[in-house]
C-alpha cells in the first residue's frame, strides 16, 4: 500500500507521549512548523497573516487601556514596588491574544504563547511523560475525551464524560486544555489529583493518578470461537493505516465473515488513516468526508481509493462510545451513512471540525478552526455526536469494574443474528 501525504485530523489536547491533536494544518516557518513538517505536514497557511489593521475596527480602546495600565497599574498583594520588564510587558500582549482567540466562543480556537506553544511542540514530538489521556472543552468545563487503554488515567478508572473541577487543588474554571495540560504532566513517579464529577455519582470525586511513560498501543486483533473476527483500533497514527491493512489481510485469511471494529475511547488522529481504513468498505470515488471552509476558500474532498474487497457476505459492526472522536467519527460516520457497516454502544464525543496552526511568531501560534467535516459530502457531525443504530443502555446498578463488556455483548448477539 502506497504512502500517502498525511494531515491531522482532530485538535482536542492529550496527555500522553504521543499527541492526536489533529485537524491542524501548519502555516508560516517557526518551531511548531518545523516539528510538524518532519511528519509530513504542508504549510498551506503560509503568508495568510498580513499585519494591517482591519478597516473599519478602532483599536483606540486598546491602547488607551495599555497606557492606563502601563502608567496606573499597582500590585496589591505585592511587597515592594516591583520594576515592569519587556518581559511583564511582552505578557501583555499574549493575553490580549488569548482574550482574541476566546471571543470567539470556539473551544478549539486557541492562542498559543511560548509557554504553551513548546508543550504542543513536544505534544508532536512525543517524548514526555503523562497519564494518559485526552481532553477537551465541552459546555465550558474541562473534560475527559478519553482515558486510552492500559495508561495510568485508564487504571486510576477515569471516564469519558468525566468534568476536571480541579488539578492539585487550582480550580480548571476558564482555564484552557493547554494550560491543564502543562498541570497535569509530570515526571514518571509523581503523582497528581483530579477533582472529577461524574453525572452518575452524587460526590465529587478525587482521583489521584501515577505518572508514567505512556506506551500507546495501535491495534489488536483476536478470532472469537463464535467466527467473529475483533480488530480493536486505539488511536489514528501515521502507522495506522498499514496495520489495519494487515490486520484486514489477516481478516481475510480467516474465512470469516463477521467482523466488528471497537473504536471505543479512540480519539482520533491522521485523516489519511481514517480515509484508507474507509477505502476498504467503499468502491473508489465515493466521498468519504468533506472538508467545509464555509466559503472562505475550496473544500476539499476526500475520496475512497476504493481498495473495496471484502464487501461479499461481510457482516460489519463498529463499536462507538463518547470517547470515539474526530477521525473514528469519520470512519464509523461515514461507513453507517453509506449502510456498510452498524454502529453500536453509545453516541460519540462530537468533534466535527479542523483546526489550522499558524505561526504568530517563531515561538507562537494561533490554531483557529477553518472548516468542518461533512460525511459522506452533506452530513454534519454536531457536538451531539454520531448517533449509533442500536444503542445501547447501562442498567443502574451496573458495575463499571465488572468484566461484563454490554457493548461488545449486544454486538455479538447482532451478528448471530444475521
Amino acid at each position: 500500500m502506497t504512502k500517502k501525504t498525511l494531515r491531522l485530523v482532530t485538535t482536542i489536547v492529550l496527555i500522553t507521549a504521543l499527541t492526536f491533536v489533529t485537524g491542524i494544518v501548519v502555516g508560516s516557518k517557526g518551531v511548531l512548523a518545523d516539528q510538524l513538517n518532519r511528519y509530513g505536514l504542508s504549510a498551506i497557511a503560509a503568508g495568510i497573516t498580513p499585519s494591517v489593521q482591519p478597516e473599519g475596527i478602532d483599536f483606540a480602546p486598546v491602547w488607551k487601556a495599555w497606557n492606563i495600565l502601563d502608567a496606573r497599574f499597582v500590585d496589591a498583594y505585592a511587597t515592594t514596588t516591583e520594576v515592569v520588564t519587556q518581559e511583564d510587558r511582552q505578557e501583555r500582549v499574549w493575553g490580549i491574544l488569548k482574550g482574541l482567540a476566546a471571543s470567539m466562543g470556539d473551544p478549539y480556537t486557541v492562542f498559543l504563547p511560548p509557554s504553551e506553544a513548546e508543550v504542543f511542540a513536544a505534544d508532536i514530538s512525543g517524548s514526555f511523560e503523562g497519564v494518559g489521556m485526552e481532553i477537551a472543552i465541552r459546555d465550558q468545563m474541562l473534560t475527559i475525551v478519553s482515558p486510552l487503554k492500559g495508561t495510568p488515567a485508564f487504571r486510576a478508572g477515569l471516564k469519558p464524560g468525566d468534568k476536571i473541577l480541579s488539578i492539585d487543588g487550582t480550580s480548571t474554571e476558564d482555564m484552557s486544555t493547554n494550560v491543564a495540560v502543562q498541570l497535569i504532566r509530570g515526571e514518571k513517579g509523581t503523582e497528581v489529583t483530579l477533582e472529577i464529577y461524574r453525572e452518575d455519582e452524587n460526590e465529587l470525586l478525587e482521583i489521584v493518578v501515577t505518572r508514567d511513560t505512556i506506551q500507546i498501543p495501535t491495534i489488536k486483533t483476536y478470532k472469537r470461537a463464535d467466527q467473529i473476527f475483533v480488530i480493536e483500533l486505539y488511536n489514528f497514527s501515521a502507522k495506522s493505516a498499514g496495520l489495519f491493512a494487515d490486520a484486514m489481510e489477516e481478516f481475510q485469511r480467516s474465512g470469516y465473515s463477521k467482523l466488528i471494529i471497537d473504536l471505543r475511547g479512540n480519539p482520533g488522529g491522521y485523516l489519511d488513516a481514517a480515509v484508507d481504513m474507509a477505502s476498504w468498505f467503499l468502491p473508489a470515488g465515493k466521498i468519504v468526508v468533506t472538508e467545509d471552509y464555509g466559503g472562505n476558500g475550496e473544500n476539499r474532498i476526500h475520496r475512497s481509493r476504493g481498495y473495496d474487497s471484502v464487501n461479499d457476505g461481510l457482516k460489519l459492526v463498529i463499536l462507538i462510545d463518547k470517547g470515539s472522536a474526530s477521525a473514528s467519527e469519520i470512519l464509523a460516520g461515514s461507513l453507517k451513512e453509506y449502510g456498510k457497516a452498524t454502529l453500536i454502544g453509545t453516541a460519540s464525543f462530537g468533534k466535527g471540525s479542523v483546526q489550522e496552526l499558524v505561526n504568530i511568531t517563531p515561538d507562537t501560534s494561533l490554531k483557529v478552526t477553518v472548516a468542518r467535516w461533512l460525511l459522506a459530502g452533506d452530513v454534519f457531525i454536531t457536538k451531539d455526536g454520531v448517533e449509533p443504530d442500536i444503542s445501547v443502555e447501562f442498567p443502574e446498578d451496573f458495575d463499571p469494574t465488572s468484566e461484563r463488556d454490554l457493548i461488545l455483548e449486544a454486538a455479538v448477539t447482532f451478528l448471530h443474528k444475521q
